[in-house]
């Protein structure tokens, strides 16, 4: 028979044992770094944190920067950054190639229930990087009462070009400072026409083919808004970027994602506005597919712990939960399309915007182009959209636009081989 002196140590251990197990579970603390968008956005995230902690006793805390990628370039020359971090797609290259993102592959539980798209953009050299977070897709904004006002029909998903232009000229109302259509000159916003025109940016052996004739004609039809006098860039009417243009009226139509949709519900309340496909081209239908994802740090702590939470965040409970209270982004796996499409429905409830318009956001998926660039590509961005800027007013011209985009991009591509 077992001693009561036995019994006494033995629990002892026994409480000391699961003592110490707690305060190894308390003392871990996980950091998620990502940027700061809408503040709605961040109490989500914050709330499918403390639900995590509460679930694991792993302690989390996320990290939002204004500048973010300045922010993680310090942090990764530092070699000490987040565990657990938002990797937008454009940077996935670049950042595997510096080897601060640790492999996916095998640590993402079932990656067959993302939209295969989304696993593609974070699969480099055919291995799976980072748990697609969510994506969002590019649309055509509407100002109803404008186009009402200029007796014209709302836009369809069967617009073209024609289309666009014909109406951004009748809706364009210099007296009262409106533009037909708001053109922000980013590369990211232009692509869509190059790809609606037939162009690329490589062919298929990784040539350069943004000199292409199919570029020339999407880059004259884009700054031929500005030079015709019938859209132009946010600042143009005092906005900031193109929600804004579009919410104060300025712009009767505007080329963003659905992440306007809850800035144009809060900021923009008696907007009577809509949502349509964007307009196809030569080519036929073409936006652009923006995703981020949840990478794990190559120099991590804890990486076991890390991928639990991203697996809790991007799993299909916890796309659901972000699907239910999302405020623009559309969640990553299609088991969560229906929560997505219903958080609209309650959501508009007493503004003039129709949740069913979400609709366009979500088919644009089917035939969206990921922004994704190669290694060191930078460079040639900034070269595109500087040339760009000048050519919208007026002091450039669209050869100079692809023939300063084309130097930067042969020396960027030089340096690579």
């Amino acid at each position: 028979m077992l001693s009561k002196r036995f019994i006494a140590l033995f629990c002892l251990f026994a409480l000391l044992a699961v003592s110490l197990g707690i305060a190894t579970a308390q003392d871990k603390k996980l950091t998620v770094a990502g940027w700061s968008s809408d503040p709605a956005e961040d109490a989500m995230l914050s709330s499918l944190l403390e639900q995590f902690t509460k679930d694991t006793g792993i302690a989390t805390e996320f990290v939002p920067s204004p500048d973010f990628t300045t922010t993680m370039q310090t942090a990764f020359a530092s070699g000490e950054y987040a565990n657990v971090f938002y990797i937008d797609s454009s940077k996935l290259p670049d950042w595997v190639e510096a080897g601060v993102v640790a492999v996916g592959e095998g640590s993402i539980e079932n990656p067959e229930g993302f939209y295969p798209s989304l696993l593609d953009t974070f699969t480099y050299d055919g291995v799976l990087y980072c748990a697609p977070k969510d994506y969002s897709t590019m649309a055509l904004q509407y100002n109803k009462d404008l186009f009402d006002k200029a007796g014209l029909d709302y836009p369809t998903a069967d617009w073209t070009w024609d289309d666009l232009m014909a109406a951004a000229e009748k809706l364009t109302d210099k007296k009262a400072g409106v533009i037909g259509i708001v053109t922000p000159p980013n590369f990211e916003r232009w692509l869509p026409f190059l790809f609606q025109a037939g162009g690329s940016i490589f062919d298929e052996d990784g040539k350069f083919t943004m000199d292409s004739p199919e570029a020339k004609a999407a880059l004259e039809y884009y700054v031929s808004f500005s030079t015709k006098g019938f859209g132009g860039t946010p600042d143009m009417v005092d906005a900031g970027w193109g929600g804004e243009a579009f919410g104060k009226g300025k712009a009767a139509m505007a080329m963003e994602g659905n992440w306007a949709i809850n800035f144009l519900l809060q900021n923009y309340p008696e907007l009577n506005w809509g949502v349509t496909e964007l307009p196809a081209g030569e080519a036929g239908k073409a936006t652009m597919a923006f995703t981020v994802c949840f990478g794990v740090g190559a120099t991590n702590s804890d990486e076991e712990s890390s991928w639990k939470l991203v697996n809790f965040l991007t799993g299909e409970e916890g796309q659901k939960q972000t699907a239910a209270i999302s405020f623009g982004p559309m969640p990553s796996r299609d088991s969560a399309a229906e929560a997505y499409m219903n958080t609209w429905v309650e959501r508009a409830k007493g503004s003039k915007f129709d949740p069913k318009d979400v609709a366009a956001f979500v088919a644009g998926a089917e035939y969206a182009h990921p922004w994704q660039l190669p290694v060191g590509f930078q460079p040639v961005v900034d070269a595109f959209n500087g040339a760009l800027q000048k050519a919208m007013k007026g002091g450039a011209t669209v050869d100079d636009v692809l023939k300063d985009t084309k130097a930067a991009a042969d020396e960027v591509m030089s340096k690579a081989k």
